[in-house]
Order: structure tokens, then C-alpha cells, then sequence
């Protein structure tokens, strides 16, 4: 009786063993992976406004395609309690609503219908009907010369706005630190005391250059 006993005591250690080597020590708890889950709905969904606000160029399918992929492997844990199992469902379900607006709102944008292509329509046709002039502003030192490289910047920031581009990462002190660099090359390259530069609009689109000066 004691070696039957002393052998379903091994044979259960066994499966306990294969158990956890099959799972992992590191693997996340069901409630580790809903929060994670719960964090990444929150993370897409700003994204997703980001983008549709036209703060992004690309969409953010890498993070939608992580959601997609945890949703799928808690959906087909059968170890879920029933309070694990709610949460689940209460996640999947606030996902999937979300899921749905976006694929309607891509498919509005893709035909025109959203407020984002809308204004970017309006801006397109408002500058075919007034054209934008070139302007040109020349630096001797872009260090230094902050009023005139803020002249630029304005210049700049309107063609852009007048032609329905993005202009949120685009920083006074970032541009002014572009120009002064770009300035800098261009008279070592050049062997020139000043450089131009110049903003116009081109088939609907900014063209922003900079040579040696006059």
C-alpha cells in the first residue's frame, strides 16, 4: 500500500513539473495579462485618436495587432475563474465597439466624409483660389537673427496650415536650431557670408529650400 501510494505521489509531482515547465515560470497570471490587455485598449485608442486627428501618418495597426493577439489567447483560456471570465468580456466588448469605429471612420476618410478630410478639402480649394506668393528671408547668422528666423518660421507654419500638412512637431526651437545648423553648412560649404531661404507652394505642396546668399 505505501509503494502504491509513494507512486501516485510521484507520478502527481511528474505532472506537476511538466505543468509548469509547459507554462513557464515567467508566463503572466490571466489577471497580469486583462491588465495588460485592459492598458493596450486604452494605448490604441489614443493612438487611433492621434491618427485620426492627423497628429500620425500611419495607423496603428502594430499596437491594434498586440490587442488582437492577447484578446485571442485569453479568449481561448479555459483555466479563466468566472470573475476573470467578466472581465474578459466586459474588455472584449469595449474593444470590439472601438474596432468599429475606427473601420468606420477609416472607411468615411477613405471616402471623404470625415471632418479631417473635410477641412483638408476646404484648405486645398481655398488655396487654389488663393495662391500663396513665395517668400525669402536672408540670415547672416542664424544664431542670432531670432526675428528673422521667427519671420520664417510664421511663413512657414502658414504655408503649411494653408495646404492641409501637419505642423504639430514642428517647434520654434526646433526649427531654429534646423536653420541655424543648415545655415552653418551651407556658408562652410559655399564659402558665403549669407544664406536664403524660401518658402513657396508647389503643386499643392510646401517647398521649403535654403542656398547661399545673393
Amino acid at each position: 500500500m505505501a509503494i502504491r501510494d509513494n507512486r501516485l505521489l510521484r507520478s502527481k509531482q511528474q505532472a506537476q513539473a511538466k505543468n509548469k515547465y509547459a507554462v513557464g515560470e515567467n508566463q503572466p497570471t490571466p489577471d497580469e495579462q486583462l491588465t495588460r490587455l485592459e492598458d493596450d485598449t486604452r494605448r490604441v485608442r489614443i493612438e487611433f485618436d492621434i491618427f485620426f486627428n492627423g497628429g500620425a501618418k500611419r495607423a496603428p495597426y502594430d499596437t491594434k495587432g498586440r490587442v488582437e493577439t492577447l484578446l485571442k489567447r485569453l479568449g481561448d483560456d479555459r483555466t479563466l475563474t468566472y470573475a476573470q471570465r467578466y472581465r474578459y468580456n466586459s474588455l472584449a466588448a469595449r474593444y470590439n465597439a472601438f474596432r468599429d469605429l475606427w473601420r468606420r471612420t477609416m472607411q468615411g476618410r477613405e471616402e471623404g466624409r470625415d471632418q479631417v478630410s473635410a477641412a483638408r478639402a476646404q484648405v486645398k480649394s481655398e488655396t487654389n483660389t488663393q495662391p500663396i506668393e513665395a517668400v525669402s528671408f536672408v540670415c547672416l547668422d542664424a544664431h542670432r537673427e531670432i526675428e528673422v528666423v521667427k519671420n520664417l518660421y510664421t511663413s512657414l507654419l502658414e504655408a503649411k496650415r494653408r495646404c492641409g500638412e501637419p505642423t504639430e512637431n514642428l517647434s520654434f526651437p526646433k526649427f531654429h536650431r534646423l536653420i541655424a545648423s543648415k545655415a552653418d553648412a551651407l556658408k562652410e560649404q559655399g564659402g558665403c557670408d549669407s544664406v536664403r531661404f524660401s518658402v513657396a507652394v508647389e503643386g499643392g505642396h510646401v517647398s521649403f529650400k535654403a542656398r547661399a546668399g545673393d
